[in-house]
């Protein structure tokens, strides 16, 4: 599995949106408790897909442009994860 850390996370979201509104840690640690749960191979597709939709096939997180019921689970459980590393 190919883990992401708060560095790589923040240089991601600053080189697409140019600046950091949440905590890169926090969403690292999201997307790689949530990318170990789901047994993918790649933490920054997580954080891509809670970022901007962007779909993952082999999770089957979307239909027809869509979000199916697991990827809205996924994006549910990474929002948990992000809150509860906060707190």
């Amino acid at each position: 599995m190919k883990k992401i850390n708060g560095k790589k996370a923040a240089e991601y979201l600053i080189n697409k949106y140019g600046k950091l509104k949440h905590e890169p840690e926090a969403l690292a640690y999201a997307a790689n408790e949530i990318c170990e749960e789901c047994d993918h191979d790649n933490a920054l597709d997580l954080l891509k897909l809670l970022t901007e939709n962007t779909a993952i096939p082999s999770l089957h997180t979307h239909s027809y442009s869509f979000n199916t019921a697991t990827g809205r689970h996924i994006i549910n459980l990474m929002k948990e994860k992000y809150y509860e590393y906060e707190n």
